[in-house]
């Protein structure tokens, strides 16, 4: 992907992420030096939109999309007093751009710095 098409898709189906999770969490490689991600790209529309959720935190996983780069998936979390622990709320799809008609899904558009 490019710089010109930054953010890209924002909205990302829960399956979809959960397999660019995988993807990375699978992957042994050992970056070198001048690939070595060092920053992310975020598109404040992401960020809004996770927000929106109205969660008193944002959990980022980390995954590799489908054009082979690592990437930042965020979804809401809200602290359940019973277990003690946050849980992931996530987002769902609205408008023309459904993908998932009514499918959960989590907040991308990121891009790893390098090369962006």
């Amino acid at each position: 992907m490019n710089e010109e098409k930054f953010p890209g898709p924002i909205r990302v189906p829960l399956a979809t992420a959960k397999e660019w999770e995988k993807k990375y969490d699978d992957d042994t490689t050992v970056e070198d030096r001048e690939k070595k991600v060092k920053s992310y790209l975020i598109p404040r529309e992401s960020l809004e939109l996770v927000l929106k959720l109205g969660t008193e935190a944002v959990r980022a996983y980390i995954g590799i999309n489908d054009d082979n780069e690592k990437t930042l998936l965020f979804v809401g979390a809200k602290y359940d007093p019973e277990t003690g622990k946050y849980v992931d709320v996530y987002g769902t799809y609205e408008g023309a751009e459904s993908k998932v008609e009514g499918g959960d899904v989590v907040y991308d558009g990121s891009r790893p710095s390098p090369p962006y």
